[in-house]
């Protein structure tokens, strides 16, 4: 038990460059108190005390704002960084070396007494406010972006973002913390428009001159274009 409980220790320290001592952890980490008290609530459940672990899991979500239900199986070194809002159901399963963000939820979509919550693999990070929703498979190493709405299956050492989310990229099995390096699939639709689009002007551009003709309304289309240009990347210069 003390080993486990070291091992948990260590892990916030790897996954939070915010921790700064032993006792700060154990006091003030909100993530940590909400795997313990899972882990005293499943073993709880296993043994047929059901109403019991419920009741410590409805302390835990009461002390910690984390919901985790006594019969989801969380592996080892499983981290929740702050924690606020999360919510994880009765089937879930995690694997090992897991991190998830505040607001996640891997949630159920039937009401038949079955596996209906989400399957996380090995080494998986998951996002702030990101939903996982049905008995859907997020393989090892994959990671999900911020707020994403995850209903499909994910496969291993990708990276899926977006509502609905959607495989973006290959990636390499490891933990990391670069959000804001994820792709943009929608920016990239748009730049792509923006580009033929432009292509088009160009040569309708060659046909007005061969002809002489040259509108006013060229000037507007180019000056919309800048602003809408400036807006995807982020605002004016």
């Amino acid at each position: 038990m003390f080993k486990r409980i070291k091992e948990d220790i260590k892990v916030v320290f790897e996954r939070d460059p915010a921790a700064r001592n032993v006792f700060e952890v154990i006091t003030s980490y909100p993530g940590l108190h909400a795997i313990w008290f899972h882990r005293i609530a499943h073993f709880f459940w296993e043994k047929g005390e059901k109403t019991l672990a419920r009741i410590i899991s409805h302390i835990s979500r009461f002390l910690t704002g984390i919901e985790i239900h006594p019969g989801a199986k969380i592996g080892r070194r499983f981290f929740i960084d702050h924690g606020m809002g999360v919510v994880i159901g009765e089937t879930a399963e995690i694997g090992d070396d897991v991190l998830i963000y505040q607001g996640v939820v891997l949630g159920g979509t039937s009401l038949k007494k079955e596996k209906r919550h989400p399957t996380i693999g090995n080494n998986v990070v998951i996002g702030a406010g990101a939903i996982l929703l049905g008995p859907i498979k997020v393989g090892d190493g994959a990671k999900i972006g911020a707020g994403s709405v995850v209903i499909k299956d994910i496969p291993e050492g990708t990276t899926a973002v977006g509502v609905p989310a959607r495989v973006v990229e290959k990636r390499e099995k490891k933990i990391d913390l670069d959000h804001d390096k994820l792709p943009d699939p929608i920016f990239k639709i748009f730049q792509l428009l923006i580009e033929e689009q432009e292509e088009l002007a160009k040569r309708i551009s060659q046909l007005e001159n061969l002809e002489g003709f040259k509108s006013k309304i060229d000037e507007y289309f180019e000056e919309k274009k800048k602003e809408i240009i400036e807006l995807l990347e982020g605002g004016p210069k």
